[in-house]
């Protein structure tokens, strides 16, 4: 994988063409697990063309899973 400059990291991370539908962030050069979304205020995304971030993804939703079933079964 490239590694990109800061500055090429924010044009990259700025052009239409790498979010889909508007909301989903999928960009191969960037290397970041969880990207900051289009408006930085609102938090971060993940970058569905790394294969960590996807499991990153994965990992959380099965994390607050186990609290809500452990949380439910007492």
């Amino acid at each position: 994988m490239n590694k990109l400059s800061p500055e090429e990291l924010n044009q990259s991370h700025q052009d239409p063409n790498h979010w889909i539908w508007g909301i989903l962030y999928f960009n191969k050069q960037d290397h970041r697990l969880l990207p900051p979304k289009r408006n930085p205020w609102m938090g971060w995304t993940v970058n569905f063309a790394n294969p960590k971030s996807i499991l990153l993804l994965l990992a959380m939703i099965v994390f607050c899973s186990a609290i809500v079933y452990f949380a439910k079964s007492k």
